[in-house]
């Protein structure tokens, strides 16, 4: 049996010990290694701590994770977070560089890395995301479709084996936010990429491998996007399923679950 990616083990998890409620509460999954994970719920269902917790960025008071079979601990999580990157919401708040190639080669720099390698990584970086002819303009001057795509670039520059994406396309157009999908898709079969995405869009989490739903800091359901979005109704679908379920209530004769963008086109034309 392959040792899975990342192993969450009965996390419980508060920000303020004054309150009785906990953010998360005993939360366990595991990720297989070139597996989408898409994390979905309400506001303050603990996604984005969640997030948080899986890079170290705050620790949990209960519980265990392991991050490619270490220990995520405060003596480990530097040497950890080789392993993982993480995609912020407002990738202005990631900026440092004058230029987009400068930026790119930022956490490079960081750790030293020597120059020849340094530009390896950045000209495949920036190629990977479609911003090589961009690449001497000022970030903060780019549309926010590229502006995200920067920020990606920075991240995948490091070569991570998991990707963790923080509401990452919530300012994003919708033909940003598909591109961006289609150019994650292909990288994670390239280099068989781990990807954690939480999201607001169900649109996003159709294309993930599972779907792993929060409700008050607790698991309410996980599995495919055919299991989850077919019985959670309380859960903004996808547009495929939102146009389903509109043609069952006009009587007309659909299927009885869930279908992918390309099963629905597939049925629509027979």
């Amino acid at each position: 049996m392959v040792t899975p990616i990342v192993e969450v083990e009965a996390i419980t998890f508060k920000y303020d010990h004054r309150v009785e409620s906990d953010v998360l509460t005993d939360v366990s999954f595991t990720v297989a290694k070139g597996e989408w994970l898409a994390i979905v719920g309400h506001n303050g269902s603990g996604k984005s701590t969640l997030a948080r917790l899986l890079v170290g960025i705050v620790d949990a008071q209960q519980g265990q994770i392991r991050i490619a079979g270490h220990v995520l601990n405060e003596q480990s999580k530097w040497d950890i977070r080789q392993h993982i990157g993480m995609v912020f919401q407002n990738p202005d708040n990631q900026f440092i560089g004058t230029t987009v190639q400068d930026d790119v080669a930022f956490g490079l720099e960081n750790i030293n890395m020597p120059y020849q390698e340094m530009k390896k990584r950045v000209d495949e970086a920036l190629e990977a995301v479609n911003l090589t002819s961009l690449r001497l303009h000022d970030p903060s001057r780019l549309s926010g479709g590229q502006k995200q795509r920067v920020a990606l670039a920075g991240i995948l520059a490091l070569r991570p084996s998991i990707l963790v994406l923080d509401e990452a396309f919530v300012m994003l157009d919708p033909k940003s936010r598909r591109d961006l999908l289609e150019t994650l898709q292909q990288l994670r079969r390239a280099h068989n990429l781990t990807i954690l995405s939480i999201t607001h869009d169900m649109n996003e989490a159709a294309v993930s491998d599972r779907v792993l739903m929060l409700n008050t800091g607790r698991i309410e359901r996980c599995g495919s996007p055919s299991e989850v979005f077919s019985y959670e109704l309380e859960l903004m679908p996808p547009l495929t399923e939102r146009l389903r379920r509109e043609l069952k209530e006009r009587n007309r004769r659909v299927p009885d679950f869930y279908m992918t963008e390309d099963e629905m086109v597939q049925w629509l034309w027979k």
